[in-house]
């Protein structure tokens, strides 16, 4: 990922970091998983947050316009851009799980699909255990923006990395930025892969005891951050 390894957690907010989130965001449209501005991101940095602004094309984002939020809720960004619209379920994340330093929201064709339909995406392949179980849940419909939504989603992340999006899309988290990405990569991935196998017929899932050794091994799995 494109700068990202040059920051690591636990954040504090810098020009440097300010990039990164632009740098994944560019990223992100690259790989296909969003489109447009629909997507968004948001990091740790020490008390506060730090999420992409509303309705600004990442292409032509800078670092200071970036919108910083306390953490506790406790202040409106006065003088800044307009946050994202999705924040309060950035800072529900954020607040809520205190290992995770990264969100990453999109709106990936497949993922998205499947969201439709709101359908979990159960064992069908070893690669669910990367989000923490042997399935990915699908989070209540609520509208965008909303407190419902924000607690719809928290509550489908118990014990999870990701998570699908009634009617929406798709959220990832990581405990560091390039890892939140790297996961909503691979759910995207796995959410085509499953959809591709129900128009074929009808996927084999995994047993639970296969998905428990699996869960296991993925102690140590995934994306390593450069040191």
């Amino acid at each position: 990922m494109t700068g990202t390894s040059e920051v690591k957690p636990p954040y504090q907010d810098c020009t440097g970091l300010r990039q990164t989130v632009i740098d994944a965001c560019l990223e992100m449209n690259a790989t296909g998983i969003n489109q447009g501005t629909s997507g968004n991101i948001s990091v740790r940095a020490g008390d506060h947050m730090l999420i992409t602004p509303s309705g600004v094309p990442y292409e032509m984002m800078t670092p200071a316009d970036l919108v910083r939020m306390p953490l506790d809720g406790s202040a409106s960004p006065e003088g800044q851009l307009k946050p994202s619209t999705e924040w309060p379920f950035h800072m529900a994340i954020l607040q809520a799980k205190p290992a995770v330093n990264a969100v990453v929201h999109a709106h990936p064709v497949y993922c998205s699909a499947l969201a439709m339909n709101r359908q979990t995406i159960p064992a069908c392949h070893y690669m669910v255990a990367a989000f923490g179980g042997s399935d990915v849940p699908v989070a209540d419909y609520a509208l965008f923006g909303s407190r419902q939504l924000s607690e719809n989603i928290t509550r489908a992340l118990h014990n999870r990395s990701a998570c699908l999006m009634a009617n929406h899309g798709a959220v990832a988290t990581g405990e560091s930025l390039p890892r939140a990405l790297w996961r909503m990569v691979e759910l995207e991935t796995l959410a085509k892969g499953y959809a591709t196998s129900l128009s074929l017929g009808k996927p084999h899932i995994l047993s639970e005891y296969e998905m428990a050794v699996v869960i296991a091994a993925f102690a140590d799995y995934g994306l390593k951050d450069s040191r």
